[in-house]
């Protein structure tokens, strides 16, 4: 008996243990208290003490550390796109299984990413196509001093009596700094060819890039008509960001169809079904399968499904029989109130009443 339990605590020390050699990552600077940079004088005093600045910004590389202190005035906007990266992860994966959930240390989302899967794939390409997303909205904004508006050419179906003008989105700014920020972790260490550790560092790359593309791959003209009275004698086009959501369900779709990889002698990523077709550069691509995520285990990061809350009628992910891992569920009657028979009065005010109704809420064995 005393055996067994000194098994026992020897166990939970090494899952403590695990958990504590997960390394930090670059996204976690989305989870800090990050100053703006809003005036040139500031932009002086943060640059004599980038250092300090940067070193205080937990889980970035050696190299992520460097460019920071070249560009202290671009984290801010680096923190940004990391938090919408984070936020659009939760969004798309709130009712599966695995729902995106983060931990309080520099992991950001803990051994989970340690595993080569889909879901570490969809946080590498929705956090690089946060971080162009900000970038390139601030260079629009002027909050950046290297950058300004989008220097885009001319679209060759745009009508020749439009102008190619405004002030549009530096998507162009916004990849390359993306590039360089997010992918020196990768390319700043060595593997030996063929090893795993090269194909994850291959598959971090390609699921990196694949979120950069989405940003501009989803962007639009936008054109807006300038003339007396809605005349409409003057119209100017520029490129727009589409919304981050529209970035994060086109992400989702190709979550859903990633393509399963290895890494070859060669030291390139290969088909591990040579049946299927090879993926583009704007897919997602994994090495491992991914845990179902149904219990609790604090090696892998999964915190179960117990008590979540599903939906009874529904066959798809949210379903009480595939989120709850056919385990059952419990259902309880809750009543809720909220407003209803709402009339607007001219003028101006809208007058609603408290409806009350009872409803069952369905929650995870």
């Amino acid at each position: 008996m005393a055996v067994c339990s000194g098994l026992l605590i020897i166990s939970r020390l090494l899952l403590i243990v695990v958990a504590l050699t997960v390394p930090g990552t670059w996204i976690n600077i989305g989870l800090q208290h990050f100053p703006q940079l809003e005036t040139a004088q500031m932009i002086e005093t943060y640059d004599v003490a980038a250092s300090s600045i940067c070193h205080g910004l937990k889980g970035l590389s050696q190299g992520q550390g460097k460019l920071c202190q070249l560009s202290v005035d671009h984290m801010p906007s680096v923190a940004k796109g990391a938090k919408f990266g984070i936020h659009e992860c939760q969004h798309q994966f709130h009712d599966r299984r695995w729902n995106c959930s983060t931990v309080s240390d520099e992991s950001v989302f803990g051994p989970m990413l340690r595993i080569a899967s889909r879901e570490t794939a969809f946080v590498h390409a929705i956090t690089a196509a946060g971080v162009v997303y900000s970038i390139s909205r601030s260079c629009r904004d002027g909050q950046l001093s290297s950058c300004g508006c989008s220097r885009s050419s001319r679209p060759r179906d745009l009508k020749r009596d439009w102008i190619w003008g405004g002030c549009g989105d530096n998507l162009e700014y916004g990849y390359k700094f993306t590039q360089a920020f997010v992918d020196v972790k990768e390319r700043e260490r060595s593997f030996k060819r063929g090893s795993r550790e090269q194909g994850r560092s291959l598959m971090n790359l390609h699921n990196n890039e694949a979120g950069r593309r989405a940003v501009i791959k989803r962007s639009k003209v936008t054109c807006k008509c300038h003339g007396v009275s809605g005349s409409c004698s003057l119209i100017t086009c520029w490129q727009q960001l589409a919304s981050f959501r529209e970035i994060g369900d086109f992400l989702l779709d190709k979550y859903d169809g990633a393509t399963e990889v290895r890494v070859n002698r060669r030291g390139r990523l290969s088909m591990r079904d040579p049946r299927f077709s090879l993926p583009t550069a704007n897919d997602l691509v994994y090495l491992d399968e991914s845990p179902n995520y149904c219990l609790p285990n604090e090696t892998l990061g999964s915190l179960g499904t117990h008590g979540r809350i599903c939906n009874r009628t529904s066959s798809g992910m949210d379903g009480c029989n595939l989120l709850c891992c056919g385990r059952g569920y419990n259902t309880q009657k809750s009543t809720i109130r909220e407003r209803c028979e709402c009339k607007f009065h001219w003028c101006c005010f809208v007058e609603c009443k408290t409806c009350v109704k009872s409803v069952d809420i369905h929650t995870c064995k």
